[in-house]
């Protein structure tokens, strides 16, 4: 691969399944995914196969698609969260290497179950909750950026990972406006499991020659963001790091209490802003106040 068409997760190469197509959501987000170059190639609803939807043909498993389509490795996920074990299930049994989860309110057993299978399939879940995945101009999975995404993103070599999905867009126009491209943006989402960590992507991140530097968008709750020092300090990752952590007016909150998303809930001191704050300095991580400063600070 040439150093133009590198960054993570999605490149020219990404070809889609949307699992859910004749839904709402699915039909809506296959439209954006088309419009912004992306190749979707099928689509699948049980008991739906036969029919179309933006001109991509729908079946009635992912084994049928697969048969007419062999060239699909990634599944975007918009199925009712009652069915999204079973959709999960049906993508990693097929050994689709990426599957990007939009569905929010998964059960988190289920989430659990998914995931461990993904794991022992070597596949990735990027997700639930998840707002997508964008590599600027070459290709967007999931509903990141919405109808237009080409103003807010611009090809470059800065990575977001963000929790937030409106704050990955968010950081991503903040970086744009600064004469700052993205390599590729990727929304984790804010669930208390997610299927692709802050260190799981820093991994590849670390591996992708067109990405120089990462900023890290985390929320309080859960220790994602601990990770990701520790993984610093034990020298797993040797490029520029900023991060902004939301939620510090949570410090005077009971323990226990929830915010916004399902992983914003805070147990002893792991979890908390503070923690945070000081697990990723204590790592030489750059700390933004508000998200205006990423700029300046990945300067």
């Amino acid at each position: 691969m040439t150093k133009e068409t590198m960054a993570i997760l999605v490149n020219e190469k990404t070809k889609v399944l949307v699992q859910g197509i004749t839904g709402k959501e699915g039909s809506k987000v296959t439209l954006q995914m088309q419009n912004y170059g992306t190749k979707v190639l099928a689509g699948v609803t049980p008991k739906k196969g036969g029919q179309e939807v933006h001109a991509v043909p729908v079946y009635n498993s992912i084994n049928e698609a697969l048969d007419n389509h062999p060239g699909i490795n990634t599944s975007f996920i918009a199925v009712p969260n009652f069915a999204a074990f079973g959709a999960m299930e049906e993508a990693i049994q097929a050994k689709i290497p990426l599957i990007n989860v939009l569905t929010e309110h998964i059960p988190i057993a289920d989430t659990a179950k998914a995931i461990a299978l993904a794991r022992k399939a070597g596949v990735r879940i990027v997700g639930p909750s998840s707002i997508g995945i964008i590599s600027p101009t070459v290709g967007k999975v999931g509903s990141i950026g919405g109808d237009d995404p080409r103003g807010v993103f611009n090809k470059g070599n800065i990575g977001v990972i963000s929790k937030s999905g409106g704050m990955a867009s968010e950081v991503s126009w903040i970086l744009t406006k600064n004469g700052m491209g993205q390599s590729t943006v990727v929304g984790i989402g804010g669930d208390v499991l997610v299927g692709s960590t802050f260190a799981d992507l820093m991994v590849d991140f670390e591996k992708d020659e067109q990405t120089k530097a990462v900023v890290l968008f985390g929320e309080i709750g859960g220790t994602y963001e601990e990770e990701a020092a520790d993984m610093i300090k034990h020298g797993k990752f040797s490029k520029k790091v900023v991060a902004f952590i939301s939620g510090l007016f949570a410090q005077n909150l009971p323990q226990g209490t929830k915010l916004g998303h399902a992983g914003a809930i805070i147990y002893g001191k792991k979890g908390s802003y503070k923690s945070k704050i000081e697990s990723l300095k204590s790592a030489g991580v750059k700390i933004a106040k508000t998200p205006d400063e990423i700029p300046d600070l990945l300067k």
